[in-house]
């Protein structure tokens, strides 16, 4: 001891260094290479995504089955239903996938379980406006829409089903969003597959009445696509609850906080507006294309059905970098981000593209499977010689939204959409005013293809990841 009573050092510890900090666990989403992890993240999508083409083609043909007028109800519900899925699961969905990825990005596993919980009341509200919304309006939206006689009262009784339950997708989808930010992509995947199965064995068995099981006609179809989806449901909650996953919802002593909603909602709902103007542009051309026959229509839906399919492949890959943006940018690392971006552009741009160019060089390998009417054919080979080529920038534009939704910053390619919608309207009305053919519409559709990639692009070049540089504090200076 000293004379001052203080315990002397050795010198050998004195000297001896501090023990290095502890190395921050690897994370596969924040370090590792960037297009072998996107391709990873991606594939599982690709298939669930094929999967729910296939629900598509399956339902159609087993309503077929049921007469043309289930045929034309079923056309008069669809764009409603595909609102309500893509709202809830690429919009919403996305915006809870970019709200957990962020948190987990930064390190507060605590916050990523509370922003899971306010995203699943999130999902229940807005699955309870849809199912009133709809339940309420929707015998007159579907009346405006053309829906006349039996064929209304068909599409009013599959309304009152699906959206009797709106609640379910929305809450499916939510969940989904929530494995998604923890960069979870098989669970989400492998239940769509799954749920794609049993929708089309529960939907086609209800709806014709197979073996003892009466025919529910449209009533049942509703109904097969509800249970698959509450099947999904079970899983994914037990799969949340048990602890499996990287972020359990907090529900005993949940106290709301309206930061942990506006997190969300600052992305998701602004979000919810691009599906919405997207179909709001087919609309328009569609109803404009009409006025040139039957054919012409009938020729330009053969080709949006290869655009459908395959912007699937660039919705795949733009849904892997949700968590992948999300997560850098909470990190504070944005380089990485934008490059996560800018990776996931070029391979949607190529993928999308090669495969419609091919087509549009030889149309007669798609248009073959749909028709051999000669005035159809001629019309299809014509918008997918013309348009084709320009799906790449679909894929662009569609990497650009979700990984801007990643970033919390998705207003700039909503805006691109919006563009879109005002160059489709306001050019359709003056080539109707010119007489135009339909070759030059085809032309109009593929400039918004263009248009839509190179705004999205210019988007995100042009808005700041990062967050804002501080400003020094000014000095008092001394007299």
């Amino acid at each position: 001891m000293s004379d001052l009573g203080v315990a002397e050092i050795p010198v050998d510890e004195k000297e001896r260094p501090l023990p290095p900090p502890e190395p921050r666990a690897k994370n596969a989403l924040l370090d590792g290479p960037i297009l072998r992890t996107l391709l990873w993240l991606a594939w599982p999508n690709v298939i669930a995504l094929t999967a729910g083409t296939c629900v598509v083609i399956a339902e159609t043909s087993y309503i077929g089955r049921l007469g043309v007028e289930s045929l034309a109800a079923m056309a008069l519900v669809f764009p409603t239903v595909i609102l309500t899925m893509t709202m809830s699961g690429g919009a919403m969905g996305g915006g809870v996938a970019s709200a957990i990825a962020r948190a987990l990005g930064a390190g507060d596993r605590d916050r990523a379980s509370t922003l899971a919980s306010h995203a699943l009341l999130i999902g229940l509200c807005f699955g309870l406006v849809f199912m009133l919304g709809m339940l309420i309006f929707g015998p007159a939206l579907l009346e405006l829409l053309g829906g006349r006689g039996n064929v209304l009262a068909q599409a009013v009784a599959y309304t009152q089903i699906f959206f009797g339950g709106a609640v379910v997708p929305w809450l499916m989808n939510t969940m989904s969003g929530i494995l998604r930010g923890t960069g979870n992509m098989k669970l989400p995947s492998a239940l769509m597959l799954s749920s794609a199965i049993c929708q089309i064995i529960l939907g086609g068995t209800l709806g014709l009445g197979l073996g003892p099981i009466p025919q529910f006609g449209m009533r049942g179809v509703a109904a097969g696509s509800l249970i698959a989806y509450l099947i999904s449901i079970s899983v994914m909650s037990w799969y949340l609850f048990s602890g499996r996953a990287r972020v359990v919802p907090k529900i005993r002593g949940l106290r709301i906080r309206w930061p942990m909603f506006i997190d969300i909602l600052k992305v998701g709902a602004i979000a919810c507006f691009s599906p919405l103007q997207s179909v709001l542009t087919i609309s328009i051309f569609t109803h404009m294309l009409a006025s040139f026959g039957t054919e012409i229509l009938a020729g330009y839906g053969i080709g949006a059905r290869l655009e459908f399919m395959l912007t699937s492949i660039a919705f795949a890959v733009g849904i892997a970098t949700v968590p992948m943006v999300g997560m850098a940018v909470g990190a504070e690392r944005i380089a990485r981000a934008r490059r996560i971006c800018w990776i996931a552009g070029v391979v949607a741009f190529v993928s999308v593209g090669t495969v419609a160019t091919f087509i549009a060089v030889f149309p007669d390998i798609w248009v073959n499977l749909f028709t051999d009417d000669a005035s159809v054919r001629a019309a299809s080979r014509q918008y997918l010689s013309t348009a084709a080529p320009m799906y790449a920038f679909l894929g662009l534009a569609t990497t650009c939204y979700f990984s801007s939704q990643g970033a919390a910053k998705v207003i700039g390619p909503v805006l691109a959409q919006t563009a879109r919608l005002l160059f489709i309207s306001a050019g359709g009305w003056w080539l109707l005013t010119r007489g135009a053919t339909p070759q030059n519409f085809f032309v109009l559709a593929a400039s918004s293809m263009v248009l839509l990639g190179v705004l999205s692009c210019v988007s995100v070049m042009l808005t700041r990841w990062g967050p804002k540089p501080r400003v020094p504090e000014a000095r008092p200076v001394l007299l």
